[in-house]
């Protein structure tokens, strides 16, 4: 008997929004969150655009005293994992507990503890915090939250760039497929706004200089950001005999590697995950079909996807609604595809495509429709949350209406 597989919770932290309906009303809207901010470390410093996450400070009192020790990432990961927890109406008996899984994963871990720890023994001879381990270790936020909630199925993390939170979906619902757990909290966090990491992007000369206009001709780089976004992933059956309001179905999962270049992406590697993606989805009418892009706003990305799309589509792909998020909550590395599915989750339950804002000037490379600057009604029926990363890592997931 196949198993399916649905969403019955979600929960977000973005800089654009920090719950689920502050996100969506962040998106529909076209506010961004970009902005420039300086960043120190000892007499160190620079300042560029990013999009951080503001205003967490009370609610991370409320997560009590060992969630205040956590790093960032397992802080944000832990109030998105909440709120999801919250929607899907779970409780984690000790039967539920056994048959959960937890894969939460991050593309870097803990990259504001590790800077803590070199400032403080590199400038000021000061010995690195006795949590630093259980600070920075990827897997933080998997056992955080399986401590928490007392579950004891698989649980890790897995860590594939700016491809993790796709990933982390995708294995996880294909655990519950499998039969190796019925319920699952899936996503990533990513907080890495510190000095040592971001002058680490800096010297990649990938970032923006202003702002992030993915698809745009003048486009010119990245906006680093932070944030978490975790789903609630239950077998279909369990959920609708529970009572559950069910989000949507998961309609396939995508994932391949290019085999080619740490950097440079390749049409046939994207198109290739997205096709595995639709292979069980039933699209029937292009133009019910949103994409939400990886659309990173560099040189080399938003032309390479514009080619993969047309590929998969060919001439229906003019038929499709697709937009960059990014252009409003910046980058997420590894979380970027936790919160852009459920960016897509969202435009398919509420029919309305977010847009991709600070689109000023068509270029001839990437010729699709990218919701340029403003909202768009449209019934969809399915939904796709591209997501490519270095190292040639692809993973795409497609959800359905149930």
């Amino acid at each position: 008997m196949t198993r399916n597989v649905v969403v019955t919770g979600m929960g977000v932290v973005a800089p654009n929004g920090a719950s689920v309906p502050e996100f969506w009303d962040g998106l529909i809207a076209g506010r961004s969150a970009i902005i420039k901010r300086e960043y120190t470390a000892d007499r160190f410093s620079l300042t560029v655009p990013v999009a951080p996450v503001d205003g967490l400070e009370e609610r991370i009192k409320g997560l009590g005293v060992q969630m205040m020790r956590a790093d960032r990432f397992s802080q944000m990961a832990v109030m998105a994992a909440e709120e999801a927890i919250g929607q899907s109406g779970l409780e984690f008996d000790e039967a539920l507990g056994a048959r959960t899984a937890c894969i939460i994963g991050t593309g870097i871990g803990g990259q504001t503890t590790f800077d803590d720890s070199y400032v403080a023994m590199l400038c000021r001879e000061r010995r690195p915090h006795p949590l630093t381990i259980l600070k920075v270790i990827p897997n933080a936020p998997a056992s955080q939250l399986s401590i928490r909630h007392g579950i004891r199925g698989p649980a890790f993390a897995v860590s594939s760039a700016c491809a993790t939170g796709a990933h982390a979906i995708g294995v996880c619902a294909d655990l519950i497929r499998a039969g190796s757990a019925d319920v699952g909290l899936a996503g990533a966090s990513e907080a890495i706004l510190a000095y040592g990491a971001l002058e680490s992007w800096r010297a990649m000369h990938i970032l923006a200089d202003e702002t992030c206009r993915p698809f745009s001709k003048n486009r010119n780089g990245l906006v680093i950001g932070e944030g978490a976004g975790v789903l609630v992933l239950e077998e279909e059956e369990r959920a609708k005999a529970r009572g559950a309001d069910i989000l949507c179905r998961i309609a396939g999962f995508g994932m391949n590697a290019d085999g080619k270049d740490m950097i440079n992406p390749a049409v046939e590697g994207a198109a290739g995950a997205m096709s595995l993606a639709l292979d069980k989805a039933a699209v029937k009418d292009a133009s019910k079909v949103y994409i939400n892009a990886h659309g990173t706003g560099t040189l080399l990305n938003d032309p390479t996807e514009t080619k993969a799309i047309r590929s998969v589509f060919g001439a229906d792909a003019d038929a499709l609604s697709v937009s960059s998020t990014k252009s409003m909550h910046g980058h997420l590395l590894g979380a970027a595809g936790g919160v852009e599915n459920i960016a897509a989750i969202l435009a398919l339950r509420n029919g309305i495509v977010p847009p991709t804002v600070n689109y000023d000037e068509p270029d001839p490379d990437c010729d699709l429709n990218y919701t340029p600057n403003n909202a768009e009604e449209r019934d969809i029926d399915v939904a796709l949350s591209n997501s490519f990363a270095f190292g040639g890592l692809n993973a795409v997931v497609a959800f359905e209406k149930v």
